[in-house]
């Protein structure tokens, strides 16, 4: 988009328009950090460790700065950051990412609004940590913060402190800002009583949600959803195992601990209607289904091992939307997704942001006009500096280099990254035997054959080729034909619309629902380039 088109995004049609960039899970490491005592030139993460993570590490950091580049070349001043800011909330991760926030603030007057992640701190007092670093030759060498202190994660109350101008405290300028608790920003203001699962014991929590007018008319609710519940009879809350981890709690665990939440929102809301504000909530965790509606099904092969655990339940999609609330944004699953529930008459749109570290690394640029809400999704494949850990990975790897060290940029890099994941991971760890077996030695000519489907003109691709590409479809979405052959769609499609009804749990049954599931990801709601009619509730691809 050139300057005049930003110009017209700003007028509109006789009105100012607003333009947010929105940007998920950057998972800040700082790889010029040298960890006390480590003997360590620099804190490069090992490839295997990269390998095994659903995210990237040492090119966090050229990625965000791509990513706050972007939004400046977009003329947006105002940024919504949606969790996971760092790698796993150790303070010289949060120094570095709150210092690079800095120079774009001081250089190009860019704001920036978070919202706590479940990486960005732990419970009170933090946990340890151990990670693998390489040394100057390549070699791996395990870091553990009972060593190293500054490599633990930190309590919410330190890290907060060091994030606080990140919008967890008003700032000069601001015309309206307030927590759920009131106007007083201090967190010993803002804090409530945590319950065990058995209500036998409690601690009491900081909230870091709040509501802030950066401009004129534009109300930003951040909604803070990592709560951290301290364990049946916990008694020493200085202990990390006092507690249990906020990543899989999301909003069914704030619908049961922040009960308080909901009615603030509804006020919210309702204020902002009354008073003519364009009303924009965030928060790490979705409150919707945002695998593509794909949820259950996914469940029903892959059980409690997959993704899909993480979907929110549909009481927290009917709690949410009863708040009035009309517009959220969410990341944590590193997915690319629209999704919409009809609610009394109204809606509630939850647009899942792609992660810049993970397949398929990309922001969402929004503008917002009245009831129309413009989004575009702009991949973040040309990173400079994305390849400054490749001479360590080398190194490391010696004569195993894989095909990710010659990426010609960072979205191809995560291509290949997910390819590993897929194999090394996924599969193994989360599908069924038989099926993980059946995908090692087959064909997709034998999956036909096995579901008694022919189908013409069929592509000679291995199993493997086919499960790559339905993960793909499955993170990215529309942002996936960009490394899905466009004849490979062609057939995914073909496939998708022969598969006979029904299924069961045999090998075949469980094929089946896969591959409905691939139908889901292939009709998704417009989740690239689309516009939100907030009237009619409508959604439009460009």
């Amino acid at each position: 988009m050139g300057a005049s088109d930003r110009g017209r995004a700003r007028r509109g049609r006789g009105r100012r328009v607003i333009r947010i960039a929105v940007i998920a899970d950057p998972h800040v490491h700082d790889c010029g950090w040298r960890p006390e005592g480590a003997g360590l030139d620099a804190a490069i993460r090992s490839f295997g460790d990269t390998l095994a993570s659903t995210r990237v590490f040492n090119e966090s950091i050229p990625a965000f700065r791509a990513a706050l580049d972007c939004a400046v070349a977009e003329g947006a001043k105002l940024v919504l950051l949606v969790g996971d800011l760092t790698d796993d909330g150790q303070a010289p991760n949060i120094a570095a990412a709150v210092a690079l926030i800095a120079e774009y603030r001081d250089r190009h007057g860019l704001r920036v609004l978070a919202t706590p992640g479940n990486h960005d701190f732990f419970a009170l007092h933090g946990r340890p940590q151990k990670k693998t670093f390489l040394t100057a030759d390549g070699t791996p060498q395990t870091l553990c913060s009972t060593d190293c202190p500054e490599a633990a994660t930190l309590g919410m109350d330190a890290a907060l402190r060091r994030m606080q101008h990140l919008g967890y405290r008003p700032e000069p300028g601001d015309m309206h800002w307030e927590s759920p608790f009131g106007t007083d920003p201090d967190f010993a203001a803002r804090t409530y009583l945590v319950p065990s699962p058995d209500g036998g014991t409690s601690c009491r929590m900081v909230d870091a949600s709040y509501l802030v007018e950066p401009v004129e008319g534009l109300w930003v609710l951040s909604i803070d959803s990592n709560v951290s519940v301290p364990r049946d009879n916990a008694q020493d809350f200085t202990d990390p195992a006092a507690f249990h981890d906020a990543t899989d709690g999301g909003w069914p665990t704030v619908l049961r601990h922040r009960a308080h939440l909901l009615p603030w929102m509804r006020d919210v809301a309702a204020r902002a209607k009354a008073g003519g504000k364009q009303l924009v909530a965030f928060s790490h965790y979705p409150v919707l289904d945002v695998l593509a509606g794909t949820g259950s099904d996914e469940l029903r092969i892959f059980g409690p091992t997959g993704l899909a655990r993480r979907t929110p339940p549909s009481v927290v999609a009917e709690a949410v939307a009863a708040t009035g609330v009309p517009l959220h944004f969410s990341g944590h699953l590193h997915v690319n997704d629209t999704a919409f529930h009809p609610y009394g008459g109204r809606g509630l749109f939850n647009i899942s942001v792609p992660s810049p570290v993970g397949f398929c690394p990309a922001m969402k640029i929004v503008d917002l006009d009245g009831d129309r809400v413009t989004i575009r999704s702009l991949p973040l494949s040309q990173v400079p500096g994305h390849d400054l850990a490749f001479a360590a990975y080398r190194a490391e790897a010696g004569a195993s280099v894989g095909p990710a060290m010659h990426a010609a940029d960072h979205g191809a890099f995560l291509d290949h990254h997910l390819v590993e994941l897929v194999r090394g991971r996924y599969v193994p760890r989360e599908w069924p035997a038989e099926m993980a077996e059946f995908v090692d030695n087959a064909r997709v000519d034998d999956l036909l054959a096995l579901l008694g489907v022919p189908l013409a003109d069929a592509p000679d691709l291995t199993m493997w080729q086919l499960v790559e590409d339905w993960y793909r479809l499955r993170k990215a979405g529309t942002l996936a034909e960009a490394y899905v052959a466009p004849e490979r769609l062609d057939f995914y499609r073909r496939l998708c619309e022969s598969i006979p009804p029904g299924s069961d749990n045999s090998l075949a049954g469980r094929f089946l629902v896969l591959l409905r599931i691939l139908r889901g990801y292939l009709g998704r709601l417009p989740n690239g380039d689309f516009t939100l009619d907030m009237r009619d509730l409508s959604v439009r691809g460009s």
